[in-house]
């Protein structure tokens, strides 16, 4: 069955409650998802991968626990084609109490797991493109007349021209923008470029979050798929310790509560929305005493590579790849 992710919000979940999400657009898809699964019970993310290493158990326990759940939300992350026998296993088994959202890239029209969803009368199938220009332009101009924040037309082209129409990306930044101006300070283009993490520098927060948790798979995509070149490697450096930084508190904290969603709660600065699960994952590949060990690390590999600029691409490469494979859990 396809719909319009606009008419999602219509859904009977007594009717539907398998979903496929596919497309690019990862800002809106959340957005949706969000407010799709409000007021529900429980919510367990996966990852395509995480469900196909360990099939018996994933739906071992969604029938189990579902015994004891008014309601759960299955959210399955980076899907593709692989996915699909495991869902029509599932849809033998009785899931009445469960509520199964599909989140997938683009994904072909050949592609048998959107054929399956989108020929299906019971299964709900919607696609998520990405946004223009001008849809990003409204979206801030709504953002910034909601916080009664003054920004000149120069500069929100600025911003939504740099967010490569990401929304996710621009909520991050206009957000960031919100907490600005609240000690009355005027936004300017160069507090922008200050204040703004935006798509020249996505690449690159995402390969040192992958990093952290250990996502070796994502990590060599991004390698593949980036050019990086040898000033980026200082600023994946800096990126590398600061994150690691605030990862080392945060993982001393859940050693003194043992209580994850306390600690991503009780962050300060909060985190994101967007980035907690990642940051959970980090949480729990990591110590405080490794990750102490890493900041030490990374230190030595920057003076290694301000040594060695023109060889920095290869140290920098080899240091994550080694870094992603190592174990530090215990």
């Amino acid at each position: 069955m396809i719909l319009k992710f606009y008419n999602l919000k219509k859904i009977d979940f007594k009717l539907s409650k398998i979903f496929l999400f596919y497309g690019k657009n990862e800002g809106l898809k959340n957005e949706t998802i969000n407010n799709l699964i409000i007021n529900k019970n429980e919510i367990s993310n996966f990852d395509e991968t995480e469900i196909l290493d360990n099939r018996d158990n994933f739906i071992e326990n969604i029938l189990s626990r579902s015994l004891f759940k008014e309601k759960k939300i299955i959210i399955i992350k980076r899907a593709t084609d692989k996915i699909l026998k495991t869902i029509e296993e599932l849809i033998t088994k009785n899931l009445d109490d469960v509520i199964i959202i599909i989140n997938a890239g683009n994904l072909e029209k050949k592609s048998k797991l959107r054929i399956f969803f989108e020929t299906s009368k019971k299964y709900v199938c919607a696609a998520f493109y990405a946004d223009n220009a001008e849809i990003l332009s409204k979206l801030t101009y709504n953002f910034l007349r909601e916080k009664n924040i003054s920004i000149s037309p120069a500069n929100i082209n600025l911003i939504v021209n740099k967010c490569n129409g990401d929304r996710e990306t621009l909520l991050n930044e206009l957000n960031k923008i919100e907490y600005f101006s609240k000690n009355g300070k005027k936004i300017t283009e160069e507090n922008i470029a200050k204040l703004t993490n935006l798509a020249e520098n996505h690449s690159v927060s995402e390969l040192v979050d992958n990093c952290l948790a250990k996502n070796k798979k994502k990590i060599v995509n991004i390698l593949n798929e980036n050019n990086f070149s040898n000033d980026d490697c200082i600023l994946i450096i800096r990126t590398f310790l600061n994150k690691s930084k605030k990862i080392f508190k945060l993982c001393c904290e859940f050693e003194s509560n043992n209580n994850i969603n306390l600690t991503i709660s009780s962050a300060k600065p909060p985190i994101f929305w967007k980035d907690k699960e990642i940051t959970k994952q980090q949480i729990y590949k990591w110590n405080p005493n490794n990750i102490k060990k890493l900041i030490y690390k990374l230190n030595e590999i920057e003076l290694l590579i301000k040594k060695n600029i023109n060889n920095s691409i290869n140290l920098i490469t080899d240091f994550i790849l080694d870094q992603s494979s190592s174990n530090t859990n215990n």
